[in-house]
């Protein structure tokens, strides 16, 4: 039976912080799109970022990138991580730019005087 060595160390580490920055990230984007009832595709992404971040959090909390050499994992993390940054960016700029997010278009309506109407100029 193998014994599974954890390193307690990382998630005080800056790597092991940012990982979990990152999570924390993503499950708040996941959050906002479920709170806006956004498209399904919108809330599957996040989705997928929060669960793809948290292996790589585990991979490296577990030290199995130690055990799996066969792959130079920084750089695959490294990968995902721009990845990530683009896709939700591109899915957030979409949630803004297309006019059927309730919650965009709620928010869009609100200012710190009150509600402004239909033709009221913004200040």
């Amino acid at each position: 039976m193998a014994v599974v060595a954890v390193d307690s160390n990382f998630p005080r580490s800056p790597r092991g912080a940012v990982k979990l920055g990152r999570t924390l990230v993503a499950f708040v984007t996941f959050l906002c799109f479920v709170a806006s009832r956004s498209h399904g595709a919108y809330t599957a992404l996040a989705v997928a970022e929060v669960v793809i971040t948290a292996l790589f959090f585990l991979l490296y909390l577990l030290k199995l990138d130690k055990k799996m050499g066969w792959l130079f994992w920084p750089l695959a993390d490294i990968f995902n991580s721009v990845i990530a940054a683009l896709f939700l960016l591109i899915v957030c700029l979409f949630a803004i730019i297309i006019k059927t997010n309730n919650g965009t278009l709620a928010g869009g309506k609100i200012s710190l005087d009150g509600p402004r109407g239909r033709n009221t100029p913004a200040k």
